[in-house]
């Protein structure tokens, strides 16, 4: 049902209506992040006195989209400004304000192809396994680390997890776009959480539904986990920085190294697109090596095959 907004109201109030909508489902970090991206759009329109969104085709945003390059911003940052863009796009065209997406003849930037690098296998075991004090932060800290390595999640994804997301050996968790996904959660991580369940009292009041708190009972924020990953890093002496992503990468890059099923892979990440999941795993290359060694013709072949073979015959 279309919103009860004037005809005549400005670009800037769409995007104040549209936000306001996006917060019912979307995480507070992704409404920052549109809420940033459609700011730059709205002072580009109002340097140029246009204040209708009507008035927002396929030409002025790419005019707007070139001026975000001309100022030095980097391809990633372009690409979520069209992703940006889109959304709020789809929303005009939902109420009526637009016929159509302008956005979709825009020419998504080419993204850089370098991978984020994971941790080696073994040292991450040994950071896993590294005793803690056995206090209530300590069990609750190895809970969240083994979390993010056995199931891949999102920074976003483990602090919103509340405690009926928690289902034996799965977790429900929602992903970008609000989409809800199950993730199979491994034995060692089943552990950390039950040992974490069993002392979460003494941190947590009764009426808390967030799995994971703080000394003072709260749901732990972003900052809070971001911080208690380095500071254990460094504790127990895992020789590089250690954020949620790195551990998200580190499970897809071992996960696809053992099973190479780039399509499950995905599914757990919650990627829309395989083309993002490639970005964000690899292969390990030793077994990309032996695999073309023993499946290529030419690989296989000995330097002096050549001379067998029928074609070598004058």
């Amino acid at each position: 049902m279309a919103e009860a907004l004037p005809t005549e109201i400005t670009i800037a109030k769409r995007v104040e209506a549209f936000l306001a909508a996006l917060a019912y489902h979307a995480s507070p970090a992704t409404v920052a992040a549109y809420q940033h991206d459609l700011a730059a759009l709205c002072n580009f329109t109002e340097r140029r006195d246009v204040t209708n969104p009507a008035a927002l085709d396929t030409a002025l945003l790419r005019a707007f989209l070139g001026s975000e390059r001309s100022r030095g911003l980097a391809p990633r940052s372009l690409a979520r400004r069209r992703a940006a863009l889109s959304r709020f796009a789809d929303y005009l065209v939902k109420q009526g304000v637009l016929v159509d997406n302008p956005v979709g003849l825009l020419r998504t930037p080419k993204q850089p192809s370098h991978l984020p690098r994971p941790v080696d296998v073994d040292a991450l075991a040994r950071f896993l396994d590294t005793p803690h004090d056995g206090s209530p932060l300590g069990v609750r800290d190895q809970a969240i680390l083994e979390l993010f390595y056995s199931s891949g999640l999102r920074l976003a994804e483990l602090a919103a997890l509340d405690l009926g997301d928690l289902q034996n050996s799965r977790v429900r968790v929602i992903g970008k776009g609000g989409k809800p996904r199950q993730v199979p959660v491994g034995r060692r991580a089943q552990q950390a959480l039950a040992e974490w369940l069993g002392c979460r009292s003494a941190l947590a009041p009764i009426t808390e539904q967030a799995l994971f708190v703080g000394q003072r009972g709260q749901r732990l924020g972003h900052r809070a986990i971001q911080k208690r990953l380095a500071q254990l890093s460094i504790a127990r002496g895992l020789p590089e920085h250690l954020h949620p992503h790195r551990l998200r990468h580190s499970f897809a890059s071992h996960l696809l190294e053992s099973s190479q099923d780039l399509r499950a892979v995905q599914e757990l990440l919650g990627h829309a697109n395989l083309s993002t999941t490639q970005i964000y795993t690899r292969l390990d290359w030793q077994h990309l090596a032996t695999s073309y060694d023993a499946a290529h013709p030419r690989a296989k072949r000995g330097p002096n095959d050549s001379k067998n073979s029928p074609r070598s015959k004058p």
